[in-house]
């Protein structure tokens, strides 16, 4: 295998695209539980490079304030300044899309970013919050759009290169994001607006903005563990263990399932690994908070350290990896360094504006899920999030590169640049198995033979693939290819009644039993909506147990 070759499937890809649904959903999903994705040595090597650029750039820019930065001596890392221009920085690293939202394991490959590739380039399709109303509600960027993304790069490299930042720097970054984010939600998310633009506020008007700092990172970890009570997280952790480059033992990954190769449910063996995940993550916040600098505190950053240590290594889908790296490092910065700051000790509007943002916003999202987006619940990996199929009819999807104006071309003309379609297929297709083999995706085996009546006629594509495509920046949120995208993309499209067709599934709401679901057609608008039981899933492979009513499927 050569250094940009991904793990061969145990199958040959065009002979796999000719079967019915239901063989064809067992073979790639028997397939990933032994090898993932089948990432290519160079994708890793991307994604190490990227955080050796993340590192490198942040020491750079702390260099500009006298005493910090250079590697002679490490002694400065814990400074305010050093970590005020983390935040800084990984604001500015994420909103240029290169963090999160690229490469590879976003399903990026050429180019291997969006971000400033679609925000700076009017014409180009945009989610804005409010649909339809003038100026602000169109359906493509303006002048206007790229104007204020240029000057919110603008404001975060003035942040970064300034030896002493203060509240002439954060003001504009605290007011250009949420602006943006009323233009183009797309951009609000990429800029992780529930984590970097929040501390930023604690910057310019917290008084003590280390103590809302901390309460911000609490907020982070509680959150993440919270949404992971329930049934899907243990589907989450084989997929993982599945893909991760460190677990590549056969025993080890037969184990995360009850009996391999019949029966890929989540094993005994995974669900006590997702609860023990879930119960350090509730635990990190609590025994940092308890500690006060001493052992108590010691203890607690171990076990943040054996959390984002696994997480990072598994490298999970969509690569948080950086974000990782801040969370850890602000964990040092924060709670072993300033242990002796209370969460209290912020003013109180700005007690009230963490209230809302850290403890209202995700509960909303948590028990409706529906009109919050997952970043902004704080449901980090947890697998219950919305998500959508796209089935375009024969080469309808030329359509998007006819009318569309965006950076990135088809899949397939993407992988074009590095493989023969034999390969492109068996690399698509992985990304088909990784939908199946998470809880909601066993969903999707009941919901699309509903969309259309004959599937080999139809090209399935994933939604975060459609969003990356369009959107330039996807990172597991539904809500950013669900209905409002479908009305965007067919208003500057005009597909034809039957062309594309989208299955949408929602989240499951806290305390809830069940997931909803809707089916449209991009011209005839919907064509049926309803709930699903999660119990009945929690039943099912991720593949249609009967062929009838699995006919072929389209790939490539």
């Amino acid at each position: 295998m050569g250094l940009l070759d991904p793990a061969p499937t145990p199958y040959d890809p065009v002979e796999w695209a000719a079967k019915p649904f239901q063989e064809k959903a067992q073979m790639v999903c028997r397939a990933w539980a032994m090898q993932g994705y089948g990432t290519p040595f160079a994708g890793f090597a991307l994604y190490a490079f990227k955080v050796v650029l993340y590192i490198g750039a942040w020491i750079g820019f702390c260099s500009f304030t006298p005493g910090l930065g250079g590697l002679g001596s490490m002694d400065w890392w814990l400074h305010p300044v050093a970590f005020q221009k983390a935040i800084i920085w990984s604001m500015a690293f994420e909103v240029l899309g290169l963090g999160c939202g690229s490469g590879p394991l976003t399903g990026r490959y050429f180019p291997p970013v969006g971000g400033f590739l679609y925000f700076l380039r009017p014409g180009t399709t945009k989610m804005p919050l409010l649909e339809g109303v003038p100026v602000v509600g169109g359906r493509r960027r303006t002048v206007l759009d790229v104007a204020l993304y240029a000057a919110l790069l603008g404001c975060l490299g003035w942040a970064l290169v300034d030896p002493a930042p203060g509240f002439k720097q954060w003001l504009p970054i605290a007011v250009l994001v949420p602006l943006l984010g009323v233009l183009d939600k797309t951009i609000f998310l990429a800029a992780r607006g529930e984590h970097y633009w929040v501390t930023v506020v604690c910057f310019a008007f917290a008084g003590n903005w280390i103590a809302g700092a901390k309460a911000v990172q609490v907020a982070l970890w509680f959150g993440a563990g919270f949404s992971k009570l329930n049934h899907h997280f243990p589907s989450v952790v084989c997929v993982m263990t599945s893909n991760s480059p460190f677990t590549r033992f056969e025993w080890l990954r037969r184990r995360m399932y009850r009996h391999y190769p019949d029966d890929l449910r989540p094993s005994r063996v995974a669900e006590v690994m997702a609860h023990m995940g879930t119960a350090l993550e509730l635990s990190v916040p609590l025994v940092l908070l308890a500690g006060s600098g001493g052992t108590v505190t010691t203890v607690g950053l171990v076990l943040m350290l054996m959390l984002h240590v696994y997480i990072t290594s598994n490298v999970p889908m969509g690569v948080p990896i950086e974000w990782n790296f801040a969370v850890v490092y602000g964990a040092f910065f924060l709670f072993s360094t300033n242990a002796a700051v209370s969460v209290t000790e912020v003013s109180p509007p700005i007690a009230v504006f963490l209230f809302v943002m850290l403890v209202v916003v995700p509960l909303v999202g948590n028990f409706a899920p529906h009109l919050v987006s997952f970043l902004l619940s704080m449901r980090y990996y947890a697998g219950n999030w919305a998500c959508s199929v796209w089935l375009f009819r024969g080469e309808s999807y030329r359509k998007l590169d006819q009318h569309l104006v965006k950076t990135a071309p088809w899949i397939f003309d993407q992988l074009d640049h590095f493989y023969d379609r034999k390969t492109a297929i068996g690399m698509v297709g992985k990304v088909i198995s990784f939908r199946l083999m998470h809880l909601h995706g066993r969903a999707v085996q009941e919901l699309v033979p509903r969309a259309v009546e004959r599937l080999e006629d139809y090209e399935w594509v994933d939604g975060e693939l459609v969003a990356g495509l369009v959107l330039g920046w996807n990172f597991g949120d539904g809500h950013l290819h669900s209905e409002q995208l479908l009305r965007s993309v067919q208003a500057q499209c005009g597909f034809e009644p039957g062309e594309l067709r989208c299955v949408f599934i929602e989240a499951q709401p806290f305390g809830r039993s069940t997931l909803a679901y809707r089916i449209h057609d991009a011209s005839t608008g919907l064509i049926e909506a309803g709930k699903l039981s999660v119990k009945r899933l929690c039943e099912l492979q991720p593949w249609p147990e009967s062929s009838s009513a699995s006919p072929p499927m389209r790939v490539g």
